[in-house]
């Protein structure tokens, strides 16, 4: 890990991630995936986190209270063909049960919105899954709006292996 970043609370500080980092963040994402009830979900492993960081196709970030690793954040910069920004998209975000509501999620909010506009973005970009009502709460507090009428849709290793087939044969 590098050097903290310092915040407005003197016991919270923030560290960028490095790819030595990976075990620590798949464990931080298999957490999120036990609070969002989808273990069963979670294929990756620290060699292809760390491949991701190591080709800069993603980002993290490590909160820090009182000495302890309390949160992460995973993202990484997208663009928007309809409006033709630039983005950044949180794709993994989670504080620790005994510390959330001491606004240290806020504070790592803050920081990529800051962090975003650093680097050009335009607009910062997650999901949340609609049952989650504490943190739909937390997002709109910080001025989100959620967008209802999009439906996130994925092709598996499978179904696009399955889909290059098809194209191949015409």
């Amino acid at each position: 890990m590098k050097i903290p970043i310092s915040t407005q609370n003197p016991d919270f500080s923030l560290q960028i991630a490095t790819p030595k980092d990976a075990n620590l963040i798949v464990s931080f994402i298999k957490k999120l995936a036990k609070y969002q009830k989808m273990e069963d979900l979670i294929t990756t492993t620290p060699i292809r986190m760390e491949k991701l960081l190591k080709e800069k196709l993603g980002e993290a970030i490590f909160g820090i209270y009182q000495g302890d690793i309390i949160a992460f954040a995973y993202f990484h910069q997208k663009s928007s063909a309809f409006t033709g920004r630039k983005g950044l998209y949180i794709d993994a975000f989670f504080v620790d049960d005994c510390v959330r509501g001491k606004g240290l999620g806020k504070i790592i909010f803050q920081y990529l919105t800051k962090y975003s506009q650093d680097i050009g973005c335009e607009y910062l970009e997650w999901a949340c899954l609609d049952w989650n009502k504490p943190a739909i709460k937390f997002y709109e507090k910080l001025g989100a709006n959620c967008i209802d009428s999009l439906r996130i849709y994925r092709l598996s290793p499978e179904a696009l292996s399955l889909n290059v087939k098809e194209f191949e044969q015409n």
